[in-house]
């Protein structure tokens, strides 16, 4: 019934969980070096001023995508039993986790919607 749904939430989720791995254009440090993943902060070198702050933030950018991943999975759940309300409040959850990142990420909103489109 829902399985364009189910086949988008699947990919959200996988994304999500990437997003740290993947990453995006994030500068750091006064001279605004560019870190684009968890990898290359980690990679810094250990003199780098700015490495502790980039660790973090792409500790943050795979926590957060681990837990929006977490409700992404609740609403995929909620697709396949055909509970259309039960997914669209956790898709909504998935894009509140989102929010922080949102400007690079764009995973979760557009699925919001198109649920909430689905569900009109």
């Amino acid at each position: 019934m829902y399985e364009e749904l189910i086949g988008r939430v699947e990919k959200a989720i996988d994304a999500s969980e990437r997003w740290a791995e993947t990453g995006w254009p994030v500068a750091f440090g006064s001279r605004s070096i560019s870190v684009p993943s968890l990898k290359e902060a980690e990679a810094l070198p250990r003199t780098a001023v700015f490495r502790r702050e980039a660790i973090n933030y792409w500790k943050q950018v795979q926590l957060t995508g681990t837990d929006a991943a977490a409700s992404g999975r609740k609403a995929l759940q909620a697709l396949k039993k055909g509970e259309l309300e039960m997914a669209i409040g956790a898709l909504y959850f998935c894009r509140y986790q989102e929010a922080p990142f949102a400007s690079s990420t764009n995973t979760w909103t557009k699925l919001y919607d198109a649920v909430l489109n689905k569900a009109a």
